[in-house]
C-alpha cells in the first residue's frame, strides 16, 4: 500500500472528529503516576514496532500513520509535563 484511499482518508476524519468531541465532552481525569509515564512510552514503543512491521511488509502508508501515532503520544506527553523536554525539533511543545 503507498497511496490512502479517499475512502480510508474519510474514515479516519470521521473517527478524529467523533474522539475530539467526546474527548470535549469528557471530565478532566489527571492524575499522573509513575505508570502513566510508562504507559506513554510503552504506547510509543508499541507504534515504532508497528511502523518497522508495516514498513517491512512494504505497507508504507501504514507505516507512516504508526509513526505519526508515536510521535502523537511523545508530543501529548511532553505538552501534558510527563516528559520534560525543551527540543522544538522533536516535540511540538518547547
Amino acid at each position: 500500500m503507498r497511496e490512502i484511499a479517499e475512502e480510508k482518508l474519510i474514515k479516519y476524519f470521521e473517527v478524529t472528529q467523533r474522539a475530539l468531541t467526546k474527548a470535549k465532552e469528557s471530565p478532566e481525569n489527571l492524575s499522573i503516576t509513575d505508570l502513566t509515564r510508562k504507559d506513554f512510552i510503552d504506547m510509543v514503543e508499541n507504534y515504532l514496532k508497528d511502523a518497522i512491521h508495516f514498513k517491512e511488509k512494504g505497507e508504507i502508508v501504514n507505516a507512516f500513520a504508526a509513526l505519526n501515532y508515536a510521535h502523537g503520544w511523545l508530543d501529548a506527553g511532553a505538552r501534558i509535563g510527563i516528559f520534560d523536554v525543551h527540543d522544538s525539533e522533536l516535540f511540538a511543545k518547547d
